[in-house]
């Protein structure tokens, strides 16, 4: 019947915002409390709980002894929980990460008695490509969202296609997920104002229900909701009150005819704040750093360690998901809020960290201790230059890595330690005190080798693998003792380590595998058992064969790739004013833009053959602030030095950037510029396992200007540009595609602005966010550059990507010294172009045992085909929850013909 109506009590939950996390726990327990009471007083009564397990597991952690409560409403249908651990940012975290959130919040909600099967999305800043078939894999065909959606859906519904074909039936929330609440402003004039309502959006509805929303921040409906709504329910405008889920598979057609393709970044129907990509950059960073390290610690975890980790594993993702919170990670909140984020990302490291230490300890075991353990989390073959410490040669002396096989390769010295620790003079009845440093053999971090003990005179020298006999430290607390008392005094106590350096390796590792090396003197007329031409470098130029850079008097960069493209001004560093806040960006009605460096120096740092370095220091005069009128730069300026770091290494396509400041500067935007040979009409973006095609504009509506600013996950390309990123960054397609920018800071000073210039309606509180000013950190990136005419395919992003983003892992071996070394050992395998892994892990027994899950996706729009291989002997290919859907006998590798942009999971054994 056309003018009915469905009514939805529910709440949406910021976990952490304006307050930080247990501020608005505190809150989240009475308003559930209340919750509870209402339903079981009411049995007409329904809540949906904002599509997130976090405020379950919060509440009842708080709240124990009414889990059962709980678990009865879900079991009757009356509470409505899941299917989600968090309501996520999805740019600012990886495509995996969301698998997992996914996954982790179905399992919770099971606990309870099951997950609402809706892929529930009311508050997030946009939507990702490929979040149709992560939820249609996932089993779940239907969603429900606000924000993002074009202006070419005028109906409540769409249907909602990932770049594979996915699709899933799409509730749209158009006027928000509040828009129950203006209806019930006035709880005796609840029937006239929903008929009003009706009329003036009936053009939405067609002959569906109308969708009451009946919920916002932070609070508990009324409970007198259920008694209000039945007062206002009539034969000529029936009301029911249901949940998300009975509303969208019991209400509404299912059959609907618009589709839209791809992401949802639209500003017509609401505001999606594109500016939370840039604001508090190291928000961005530990993510990256945190997923990255989980990532490795599952892999060889999986692969090379005996012991399951999975709790410390489950513990470190946990920690991630609760941070990708679409008020956390985005850094929109106060200083406390972002600083608890940042500590919760830090725990997460070190717990994955310390299951990746103690899984490669096993394998290091086998190594001798004058050698090194080298582990290669990226499923195929690779050589990457490490960095070790070594024993400095002689002069005259050259040094070689030899690896398991006998091969031998060059070694680059970078550096050497000075060899003298410490150097004291003491009277003689203060020697014990000195004894006291030592720890069975350490002392200041070292072994001690030997010592030499005379009169007035004790010298200690020590290496990190001690090549002398045993050494007793009681033996030694005699002999000094003894010489003390024999000669009273002034004593010298000299403590020498043995010469060291630190060195380049180039070492070549299996896919997914280990290999071993120990650097020892090698012969200076011996062929390195390398192919790749060497990396040189003079002051204002590097090369190494397949890249060459040159440095322009001002500072900025010509690079040009293998196959001749030419990228001139790279690097040219662009300073403006930002007035806005942690949403948007704005600039000052009197904007000034500073590009020209003060003064620019060039030191070459290392010259090859391994790797050369270039130091560029461009000096810039900014403005400290914007003035009072928050619309005209300061005209007081500060000197600001910012160093950019140029390297090239041997073997590599692009050439590594980083780029460091000293931030002495508040309001104002930092973008590091790369002009296009021609001018581009697209850019195309990675992440979230879909590469993302842009134009120049963005659909604007609603009350917030379009500006065409866009996420970025691991690579950004625009005409013959692609860069290759580090973490989650924000980036432009300046003016007719002539030009494209990355952000390198946004400096703000509050949550939100009462009034903005280019958004009509406050974001949140006017808010002071200090912090987010930067003032006195020190501001780093990371990215590399490479040049290619035929785009991003050409130049093979995908997989550069992933070998720019994933180190290869260094250990010491702790076997006894001078012992053999292991051979190098293969672990999972995966071939073909355009292929992504994005996971690697064990999986726990089943019927038919325990396996390795990994995850593949094909980026690419003509898919691609992988080959696995390892050793495992069947594949059981599983939804995005781990259900089992076919199982296939394995003899010599498994090929897998993904389609495009497919995402594949397969559990091997």
């Amino acid at each position: 019947m056309q003018n009915s109506a469905v009514f939805v009590p529910h709440f949406h939950w910021d976990r952490e915002w304006y307050e930080p996390f247990q501020v608005f726990r505190h809150r989240l327990v009475a308003a559930l409390d209340t919750v509870l009471e209402t339903a079981e007083a009411n049995p007409d009564f329904r809540f949906t709980v904002d599509g997130q397990m976090a405020a379950i597991e919060d509440y009842l952690e708080m709240r124990p002894e009414n889990r059962e409560r709980v678990a009865a409403l879900v079991a009757d249908g009356r509470l409505a929980i899941g299917p989600w651990l968090i309501l996520l940012d999805e740019f600012l975290c990886s495509g995996e990460t969301i698998v997992r959130n996914l996954q982790m919040g179905w399992a919770a909600a099971a606990d309870l008695g099951g997950s609402m099967p809706i892929g529930y999305l009311p508050d997030m800043f946009g939507h990702i490509a490929q979040m149709p078939q992560i939820l249609a894999r996932a089993g779940i065909r239907h969603a429900a969202l606000w924000r993002g959606v074009p202006g070419s859906v005028d109906g409540h519904a769409f249907r909602w296609r990932a770049p594979d074909g996915s699709e899933v039936r799409t509730e749209f929330l158009f006027d928000g997920y509040d828009n129950g609440l203006d209806v019930l402003l006035v709880p005796d004039q609840i029937g006239r104002a929903l008929g009003e309502y009706a009329e003036m959006t009936a053009d939405r509805w067609g002959d569906d229900p109308v969708l009451a929303m009946a919920g916002t921040d932070h609070n508990a409906p009324d409970p007198q909701l259920a008694t209000w709504l039945r007062r206002a329910s009539s034969d000529e405008r029936p009301i029911t009150i249901a949940t998300l889920d009975e509303y969208i598979r019991g209400h509404v057609r299912d059959e609907v005819s618009t589709v839209v393709t791809g992401e949802l970044r639209s500003h017509v129907r609401g505001n999606i704040l594109p500016g939370v990509l840039s604001v508090r950059l190291g928000l961005k960073q530990r993510m990256a750093v945190a997923e990255r390290t989980v990532d490795h610690a599952e892999r060889v975890n999986a692969l090379w360690s005996r012991r399951d980790d999975s709790p410390f594993l489950s513990l470190a993702w946990h920690k991630i998901i609760e941070s990708t919170a679409h008020d956390s990670v985005v850094g929109s909140g106060t200083d406390e809020t972002c600083d608890q984020v940042e500590a919760r990302l830090a725990e997460a490291t070190h717990t994955a960290r310390a299951v990746r230490d103690a899984a490669l300890a096993e394998p290091a075991a086998l190594v001798p201790s004058d050698g090194y353990l080298v582990a290669n989390p990226l499923p195929f073959p690779r050589t990457a230059l490490v960095e070790v410490d070594v024993v400095a040669p002689p002069e005259g002396t050259v040094l070689a890595a030899t690896a398991a096989d006998g091969s031998t390769h060059p070694v680059q010295l970078i550096s050497q330690a000075p060899t003298v620790l410490s150097d004291e003079r003491m009277d003689a009845s203060q020697l014990e005190r000195v004894l006291r440093r030592i720890h069975r053999r350490e002392l200041f971090g070292r072994l001690i080798d030997h010592y030499e003990l005379t009169p007035g005179s004790l010298v200690f020298h020590l290496a990190e693998v001690p090549a002398g006999g045993p050494f007793d430290l009681l033996i030694l607390r005699r002999e000094v003792a003894a010489a003390a008392a024999a000669h009273p005094g002034e004593w010298r106590v000299l403590t020498l380590e043995e010469a060291r350096a630190t060195a380049l390796v180039p070492v070549t590792v299996p896919a997914s595998g280990l290999a071993s090396f120990r650097v020892e003197p090698g012969d200076r007329t011996a062929a390195p058992s390398t192919t790749y031409a060497p990396a040189t470098g003079t002051a204002r130029a590097l090369s190494n064969g397949l890249v060459e850079v040159s440095i322009a008097a001002d500072g900025t960069l010509a690079v040009t790739g293998a196959d001749g493209t030419v990228l001139h001004g790279v690097g040219r560093l662009v300073d403006g004013g930002d007035r806005g806040d942690s949403y948007n960006y704005a600039p000052p009605a009197q904007d000034v833009l500073v590009s020209e460096p003060a003064e620019v120096s060039v030191e070459l740092l290392e010259s090859g053959p391994l790797r050369s370095r270039t130091r560029v220091t461009r000096v810039y005069a900014w403005p400290t602030a914007l003035s009072c009128e928050r619309d005209l730069r300061s005209g007081q300026t500060v000197r600001t030095p910012v160093e950019t770091l140029v390297e090239v290494r041997a073997g590599e396509p692009f050439v590594r950037v980083s780029t460091s400041f000293l931030n002495q500067s508040a309001d104002h935007r930092l973008r590091f510029h790369l002009p296009l040979p021609e001018p581009a009409a697209v850019s195309a973006s990675a992440g979230q396992f879909a590469v993302t095609e842009r134009g120049l504009t963005a659909e604007g509506g609603w009350g917030e200007y379009p500006i065409p600013t866009f996420p970025a996950s691991s690579f950004v390309s625009a005409g013959a540009a692609n860069v290759l990123l580090d973490h989650a960054s924000e980036y432009e397609l300046l003016g007719d595609g002539s030009e494209l920018a990355i952000t390198l800071l946004r400096a703000i000073g509050s949550i939100s602005v009462n009034i903005h210039p280019l958004r009509d309606e406050p974001a949140a509180s006017e808010i002071p966010a200090p912090g987010a000013q930067d003032l006195g950190v020190r501001i780093e990136n990371r990215f590399a550059v490479v040049p290619s005419a035929t785009g991003w395919q050409g130049a093979d992003a995908v997989a550069l990507a992933e070998e720019f983003r994933n180190d290869v892992l260094v250990g010491r071996g702790t076997a006894p010294a001078a012992g053999q070394l292991p051979p190098d050992a293969a672990g999972v395998r995966v071939d073909g172009a355009d292929i992504l892994v994005s996971s690697v892990r064990r999986v726990a027994a089943d019927e038919r045992g325990a396996g390795i899950e990994l995850r593949l996706a094909a980026m690419s729009d003509t898919g691609a085909t992988a080959r696995v291989t390892g050793a495992f002997t069947e594949a059981t290919t599983v939804d995005l929850l781990g259900r089992p859907l076919s199982t296939t006998p394995v003899a010599d590798g498994l090929e897998l013909a993904l389609g495009p942009w497919e995402i594949r999971t397969v559990v091997v054994r």
